[in-house]
């Protein structure tokens, strides 16, 4: 099974509804919410704007965007996985959402009807990117603005990867790999050009992340994630042993009120022609 394709089942058929809470619950807060409040500042909205959110998970970057444009702007988000989209629903925003439960590659939206599109922490997982960036490019009006981001690799996601991989097997370890296999400024450049963006910009974003406790993060990164349904039940032997190697690999980064990391991601803006 190659890494894509291990990516692509997982989300897409085993991913619940306790799993997309978790997201919200866990992964939002310490990674997602950040992120996403420096991506959707960069995009300096505007009251009245159009916004569309791609592939939203629970919705971070839509409900800040209604923020940005309420009162009389608008705002949509699409993903594929109903729990998720069943999360971002019950969520109060600051003006109504649109949600719509279908793939980046295909959105059922009209052409030009946005002023803005966002893709957050998700295109790695696209298994046709350039199809769904096509489809950014054809929602946004002339003008319009893309704003994307990608993980980067790093030290600290090397430790979970690596463990999982010796403790569990590569079929686990391959969706560490799918969340930073997008993070090649040449290949993202690449991709937008593919798509009908002309000029596009890239740029790293470096941001200190607080976390919890290595034990709490690994388990809670776990149960919010593909890897829930990949990974044995905690309280076994294998699991303990992953546990303990995870919490040792782990010690550069932990204090006494939990773990600090720097986490860099690839942004890419770009305007529709």
């Amino acid at each position: 099974m190659t890494i894509a394709t291990a990516a692509r089942t997982a989300y897409d058929t085993t991913y619940g509804e306790n799993a997309a809470e978790n997201y919200e619950k866990y992964f939002v807060p310490a990674i997602g919410g950040p992120f996403g409040a420096d991506l959707v500042q960069e995009a300096s909205l505007q009251p009245g704007e159009r916004v569309l959110d791609v592939a939203c998970g629970t919705g971070i970057i839509a409900r800040l965007a209604a923020e940005r444009v309420a009162p009389n702007g608008s705002v949509a988000a699409l993903d594929v996985n109903a729990a998720m989209l069943s999360v971002a629903r019950s969520i109060p925003t600051a003006l109504p959402i649109k949600w719509y439960e279908t793939a980046a590659e295909s959105v059922p939206l009209p052409d030009a009807s946005f002023d803005v599109v966002f893709c957050q922490i998700a295109l790695q997982f696209v298994a046709d990117k350039v199809a769904a960036l096509r489809e950014m490019h054809r929602v946004l009006r002339p003008g319009g603005r893309l704003l994307i981001s990608t993980p980067i690799p790093n030290a600290f996601f090397d430790v979970l990867d690596r463990e999982i991989a010796h403790h569990v097997n590569q079929e686990a370890a391959a969706f560490v790999h799918a969340v930073f296999s997008l993070n090649d400024p040449a290949e993202m450049r690449d991709l937008l050009v593919a798509a009908g963006f002309q000029v596009p910009k890239l740029r790293n974003h470096r941001k200190q992340l607080h976390l919890p406790p290595a034990r709490d993060f690994m388990w809670q990164y776990i149960y919010c994630t593909p890897l829930m349904a990949l990974l044995p039940q905690a309280g076994n032997e294998q699991t303990q042993a992953l546990e303990r190697a995870v919490v040792a690999g782990w010690q550069p980064w932990t204090g006494e009120a939990g773990m600090t990391y720097e986490q860099s991601v690839l942004v890419g803006t770009a305007q529709r022609g």
